[in-house]
């Protein structure tokens, strides 16, 4: 199966979870925090598919992450003054 042929069968399956979730509603009523966080979910789960189908249909969908340059020089001393070196104690002290 390619790609798009998944993601036609997932939305699929997304049409009929959300039609089940109707009749479930239906019978139990919208109040319950159970019936809202099933509704929740099965929303997130269409904006999610309906994100990776325009991901899918991009052609930056094989692109690599922007590299973030971290410097060689060292960090200004006077941003840790007022922190403890973590698991050594404090500066001035010893450790136990």
């Amino acid at each position: 199966m390619s790609v798009q042929d998944d993601l036609t069968a997932v939305q699929r399956c997304l049409d009929d979870l959300a039609r089940s979730v109707g009749r479930l509603e239906k019978q139990l009523g919208t109040g319950g925090i159970e019936m809202r966080r099933v509704r929740t979910d099965a929303n997130h789960l269409r904006e999610s598919v309906a994100l990776l189908r325009d991901a899918a249909a991009s052609p930056a969908t094989q692109r690599k992450p922007e590299l973030v340059t971290i410097p060689d020089t060292p960090y200004d001393d006077s941003l840790w003054i007022d922190t403890d070196d973590e698991g050594l104690g404090a500066r001035d002290r010893r450790a136990p």
